[in-house]
């Protein structure tokens, strides 16, 4: 069977809303991240596939698998990603449980193409976003205590970018994850995504789905505060930024008609800023903010 390598989607450089392998994390980190990151990014080319059948992704999902879980060896191993990252955890020590929790969301997206409500939405994110943060504090020795904010953070993330592509999704993939109750709610139709520019109950649907969002994100906003690791503080305090800034555009833009992505500026300023902020905080003491909200399920 051919690599899963082999089968980039076509996607061309990504707007990645969670940099996991920042240089702001300490090298002694950063192969095992970059190893995580590319199977992740893999699992993902293959369940994005333009051309690929649904049966031929699951089963490239399922090796993936298996060679992760090194179930198969008498086969030999042929997906590098799975490889690299078994091996790397191996040598820490660490179980690969947050990679297993990705290929979920990877199966949902080859096998539902619909969402109905708000809370299946946080189920794909259970799976296709908190595994990410979660991985990444592990990876530091972070207490699970951390992990309600860190879910928090990364769903509202990953529906950030569902806010963002959403046109591309439903031309590209016939994949929709605005949930079909909040559509029905502004009185917007699924066809119109296929639109150059959202009607006006369309852009009412997704500014609306913006405005909870952004309460999401709110959630996670102690994160960085709770984060011992000082690197990985200062990282998540800048992927805060670019969340808060993104939330803030997908609010007032549309996004099939206008850029709702931060550009090079953009980017420069808000990691700036976030790492001004988390800096100084640490410099002074300043206690965690108080978080309101339940914790995701572990």
């Amino acid at each position: 069977m051919t690599s899963a390598s082999e089968l980039r989607s076509g996607k061309g450089d990504r707007d990645e809303n969670f940099p996991v392998a920042s240089w702001i994390i300490h090298p002694r980190h950063r192969a095992l991240i970059l190893a995580y990151y590319n199977f992740v990014r893999t699992a993902d080319d293959i369940a994005d596939h333009a051309t690929l059948p649904a049966d031929e992704k699951l089963r490239y999902l399922d090796l993936l698998e298996a060679e992760l879980l090194g179930k198969d060896e008498t086969k030999g191993d042929t997906q590098a990603e799975a490889v690299a990252l078994r091996r790397a955890l191996a040598e820490r020590g660490m179980a690969p449980r947050h990679a297993l929790d990705v290929l979920i969301a990877f199966r949902m997206d080859v096998t539902k193409l619909r969402y109905e409500n708000w809370d299946e939405v946080i189920h794909y994110c259970r799976y296709s976003a908190m595994p990410v943060g979660r991985f990444m504090l592990d990876v530091h020795g972070e207490s699970t205590s951390t992990w309600a904010a860190s879910d928090a953070l990364c769903a509202g993330l990953q529906i950030n970018n569902h806010l963002q592509d959403c046109g591309k999704d439903f031309r590209e993939l016939n994949r929709v994850y605005l949930p079909r109750d909040a559509l029905a709610a502004s009185g917007a139709a699924v066809e119109q995504l296929g639109l150059a520019r959202s009607p006006p109950a369309m852009l009412a649907c997704l500014q609306g789905l913006a405005v909870r969002n952004e309460a999401l994100l709110n959630e996670g906003r102690s994160l960085s505060a709770e984060i011992r690791d000082v690197r990985l503080g200062v990282d998540v305090a800048v992927i805060q930024a670019y969340a808060d800034r993104i939330v803030r555009l997908l609010k007032v833009r549309d996004p099939l008609r206008e850029r709702v992505h931060l550009n090079k500026l953009e980017l420069l300023t808000f990691s700036l800023a976030g790492m001004i902020g988390e800096i100084g905080r640490r410099a002074i003491g300043r206690k965690a903010i108080s978080r309101p909200g339940t914790a995701h399920d572990a």
